[in-house]
């Protein structure tokens, strides 16, 4: 009876796992890592849109003939955390590739990872230069516009402005550090007379506010260049309303304009500032409404940038393994260089000199409507009009 009950045994084992070899070989599982805990505002959606786009893929018969799988963890908001996670994705779970990121150190520790693992990483969210220049390298491509390209955006509009004296305020970690960096070049090389008086670099998540707005207000500035976002933003918005300092006097604002971070000000938004963001509620193109309706239907809610980076991350990955014909790490990073992918912003090209994509954003002033911030008077920017050149990029890269 032992030996019989024993036989039973083995075979049910046999049969499990054979059934489980055969549901792995049925599958192709992508790694994401990102900040859900540190930054629920942004990464909420973010997910929605990745998984969206999951099941959008899985129900057109998947890739290769394969079901397309998420592995997701999360980073803590530490680069610590990040590599951490990046390991256990790789040698626990045997992921193909992978994506995501939010902060700029993170995403820079994830860089490093790819780089020294030799598997292919595609930076979401992290807007930082480095990942596709002082930092970059073969495996690691970015999706969002950078802080040079977000910035370039912008600086026209503040050119136009023709205020002298600007006053800057910023997270200082890497983000804040290169986006005021960029501002200051852009801005001197079209107006060479700007002075820069006053410079405020808060601890990230940990901004004193009262301290801050009026230090800006003592320097007495014509106008202000902001980086906050988050927490740090709201308590930024509310006490310069409080104390008037938005009172005559403009501010340039790099992703205000995003729901994520003009939602939660409601009637305290500001009003008249130059931004950066996502006015999902009047873009009408095609591809929007596109992935609007679909997205309202899916979550009976409204998208946010992060929806929209989500969705495309996991798009461009599904599209980058077609082109490929394998899972191969030198096949992807070969298939995504000149990449074209069709996203709810309309199509980009991942550049072939950089592995930075070619993704625009609109700018716009802020108003209010029906109390809450709304964008107005936003026109869009392509990303590929406010890239430098092959020159300027040959310097800034090592080469591989």
């Amino acid at each position: 009876m032992r030996s019989i009950l024993a036989g039973r045994a083995l075979t049910a084992a046999l049969v499990l796992g054979l059934a489980n070899a055969a549901s792995a070989d049925d599958v192709i599982k992508i790694g994401e890592i990102n900040s859900y805990k540190a930054q629920p505002a942004f990464l909420e959606p973010y997910r929605r849109g990745w998984e969206m786009a999951i099941d959008e893929v899985n129900a057109a018969g998947g890739v290769l003939g394969k079901k397309l799988e998420v592995v997701s963890r999360d980073d803590n908001g530490t680069p610590g955390d990040a590599v951490r996670s990046a390991e256990e994705l790789v040698a626990g779970e045997q992921v193909v590739l992978l994506f995501g990121g939010f902060l700029s150190n993170t995403g820079l520790a994830l860089t490093d990872f790819a780089k020294q693992r030799h598997i292919l990483y595609l930076a979401a969210e992290p807007l930082t230069d480095k990942i596709v220049w002082q930092d970059g390298n073969h495996y690691t491509f970015r999706l969002r516009p950078s802080t040079y390209m977000q910035v370039a955006m912008l600086v026209p509009e503040a050119v136009r402005l023709k205020k002298k004296r600007w006053a800057l305020v910023y997270p200082n970690y890497e983000y804040g550090q290169s986006a005021v960096a960029t501002f200051k070049k852009l801005l001197k090389q079209a107006q060479p007379d700007v002075e820069f008086v006053d410079e405020e670099a808060t601890p990230l998540g940990k901004l004193e506010a009262g301290s801050v707005v009026q230090a800006l207000a003592d320097a007495k500035p014509d106008a202000i260049f902001n980086v906050l976002f988050g927490a740090d933003l709201g308590k930024f918005v509310r006490e310069g309303n409080t104390r008037g300092l938005f009172e005559g006097r403009d501010v340039v604002s790099l992703l205000t304009g995003e729901p994520e971070y003009l939602d939660p000000l409601a009637a305290e938004a500001p009003t008249g500032w130059i931004v950066t963001g996502y006015p999902w509620y009047a873009i009408t193109t095609p591809e929007n409404t596109r992935f609007l309706e679909a997205y309202r239907k899916r979550y009976n809610d409204y998208p946010r940038l992060g929806s929209v980076v989500g969705y495309t991350s996991v798009m461009t990955i599904a599209r980058a393994l077609k082109k490929a014909g394998s899972t191969d790490t030198e096949k992807l990073i070969a298939a995504l260089r000149g990449l074209s992918v069709d996203t709810p912003l309309g199509p980009i090209v991942f550049r072939a000199q950089d592995n930075q994509s070619t993704m625009g954003t609109y700018v716009g002033r802020t108003a209010l409507k029906d109390g809450r911030g709304v964008m107005t008077n936003f026109v869009f920017i392509n990303g590929a009009s406010v890239q430098p050149g092959d020159a300027e990029v040959k310097q800034l890269r090592p080469a591989e």
